[in-house]
């Protein structure tokens, strides 16, 4: 399985980025293999609007079961849903923690977006 988390570099051991759609980085960690690969996310930084659409279906065509991230909005969280993406709430650190603490069992699921489009 593939776990994406947003984050302000390109390896394990960069910063999440709070941001989703205009996230820096998309470090995608292989539960299978113990690999790690980064996806630069540049072409949604400029965005006037649809970063987030735009970015969960680059998480979604990654392959990607499980989205780490500190923010998401309405209309990114229903393209990774119906992608079968599940979304969970970073908590501060590297990506490489927020991975361990979430196949630890310690990150929250989101049930929805968790802010409003555009915040």
């Amino acid at each position: 399985m593939k776990i994406a988390v947003t984050s302000t570099g390109r390896d394990p051991d960069s910063g999440i980025d709070n941001r989703f759609g205009r996230t820096a980085w998309f470090v995608l960690y292989d539960t299978e293999t113990g690999t790690f690969e980064a996806i630069e996310n540049q072409q949604n930084l400029t965005l006037p609007q649809g970063a987030g659409i735009q970015s969960a279906a680059l998480v979604v065509n990654a392959g990607c079961r499980v989205l780490i991230s500190n923010h998401c909005g309405p209309k990114a969280f229903t393209v990774l849903a119906k992608g079968g993406v599940k979304t969970y709430l970073a908590a501060d650190g590297t990506v490489r923690q927020c991975i361990e603490k979430y196949k630890k069992g310690f990150l929250k699921e989101l049930a929805d977006a968790d802010v409003e489009g555009h915040w």
